[in-house]
């Protein structure tokens, strides 16, 4: 039996500074919803479906990033920081060259990509002028977000959230000032919401590089990168490929429904541009306990200790449950509120209002899959199950009932928004089934002498 005073303390020392990381990164989305919302309801829709990009983009980089905590965190628990550098090598030589191609699509093919998102000239337009100025971000999010990944897995959660949070604070006020144009700063409107993002993301890659050049931190080796380690690049890309598949399969699903609306009207976009923000906040605890989990059962795991994890896993389903009731629950205590924050039409404020509903019972299922196939699933290796499920239950289910529903049945973009939500609740039966096989039960590292460089208080944390 594990003792439930250590266990609350291990969660919440990583749950709290991972939500917080979360919320802070939920807030900029927020924030350009209500500003762009001030300016008008195309500006509003046209970084909602441009913000598609970045959404794919993030795939990529939590599929990077998911393969380097499932064996960072491990390692760690071992003691083997050696390993741990080698493993960041890894990763920042597979995520360098994604970022070069997002960056570079989206500055020199901007309308290209908005084309595929929207058919309105207008959208198209101001959704480019957006990603032309944005794109440099992505290149250094990518960078940053490798390093800040491995400071999360190796005891140093809370610095990792300090550096993002701090990077969301500046993203929403350079947002303000260059939206709006307050004080001497000029009035840039939509490309003023882009140039703060790649503002924000220059100050976080900067204090990244800072702590990581410190003496007792994780270093990045170069050598690491040009030559990787064969048997730990051998290991990422067997655990790691699963879960950039899985990614890829629900987030292009996930941006399938965006596709679907926006094809629907700008009201049927804005009001599900609104709907995936009030969610994406609404959930960031959810989000906490999902890294969480990956973090304690994959130190856990890589230690040895296969029933202690295993009653961890029990313990943070329940956690996740009860999170996910009261996620629902704050996204229908939003509804009575819309008007007070949004500038949309009022048939997109009623399609809103059903979104939001729909919302509320969809947040659910999702924190239970969250935690179970994004946190402990890929904790112990077991990574093919999450591509298997995405992959029927999004692209032979949810997918084709809405285009059908959309484009051939001609149904409401509420009618279709109801049925296209209904993937997370479909799969928890058998996402339950899997879990009990705990097929997940794997510790991954490989025998080496541990090495002295992870002082004592760090990895106590672990114990």
């Amino acid at each position: 039996m594990i003792d439930k005073k250590d266990f609350r303390h291990k969660l919440l020392s990583l749950v709290i500074p991972i939500t917080l990381q979360q919320l802070m990164m939920a807030l900029v989305s927020f924030s350009d919803a209500i500003m762009m919302g001030f300016l008008n309801q195309d500006s509003l829709s046209a970084v909602s479906l441009a913000g598609q990009i970045q959404f794919v983009f993030s795939l990529f980089v939590f599929s990077v990033t998911s393969g380097v905590s499932i064996l960072a965190a491990q390692y760690f628990g071992k003691g083997d920081t050696n390993a741990v550098e080698k493993i960041l090598g890894i990763g920042m030589g597979i995520i360098a060259p994604i970022s070069l191609i997002f960056t570079a699509a989206a500055f020199f093919f901007p309308e290209m990509l908005m084309k595929f998102f929207t058919s309105d000239s207008t959208l198209i337009e101001l959704g480019a002028r957006y990603l032309k100025t944005v794109s440099l971000s992505y290149l250094l999010q990518g960078i940053s977000q490798i390093y800040l990944c491995i400071m999360k897995n190796c005891g140093h959660a809370g610095k990792s959230s300090l550096i993002s949070s701090v990077s969301v604070v500046m993203n929403i006020l350079m947002n303000w000032l260059l939206i709006f144009g307050v004080g001497f700063f000029p009035r840039m409107e939509i490309a003023g919401a882009a140039l703060a993002t790649v503002i924000a993301k220059a100050a976080e890659l900067a204090w990244t590089v800072i702590i990581m050049l410190r003496k007792d931190s994780v270093r990045l080796r170069f050598g690491f990168i040009i030559h990787p380690d064969k048997v730990l690049r051998s290991d990422y890309l067997k655990y790691a490929m699963p879960v950039l598949g899985n990614n890829l399969v629900w987030g292009i699903g996930f941006s399938m429904y965006t596709v679907i609306l926006g094809h629907m009207g700008t009201d049927a976009a804005a009001a599900n541009s609104i709907a995936n923000i009030i969610k994406n906040l609404a959930i960031c605890v959810c989000e906490g306990v999902s890294s969480a989990t990956g973090v304690l059962v994959g130190m856990l795991l890589g230690m040895g200790k296969l029933d202690e994890a295993k009653e961890y896993g029990s313990r943070l389903c329940r956690v996740s449950l009860i999170c996910g009731a009261a996620s629902g629950a704050i996204v229908l205590c939003v509804i009575p509120f819309i008007p007070m924050f949004t500038t949309i039409s009022a048939e997109a404020q009623s399609y809103l209002r059903v979104m939001l509903i729909v919302s509320s019972y969809y947040v659910i299922g999702k924190a239970m899959n969250m935690t179970v196939i994004s946190g402990i699933f890929p904790a112990g290796g077991d990574s093919k199950f999450g591509f298997k499920c995405d992959t029927i239950t999004m692209w032979c289910v949810t997918v084709p009932i809405g285009l059908i529903s959309a484009f051939i049945l001609k149904l409401p973009a509420a009618t279709v928004y109801v049925l296209i939500n209904i993937d997370e609740i479909v799969k928890l039966p058998a996402v339950y089934r899997h879990y009990k096989k705990y097929l997940w039960l794997n510790n991954l590292t490989k025998s080496e002498e541990p090495s002295a460089d992870i002082c004592s208080k760090e990895v106590a944390v672990c114990r």
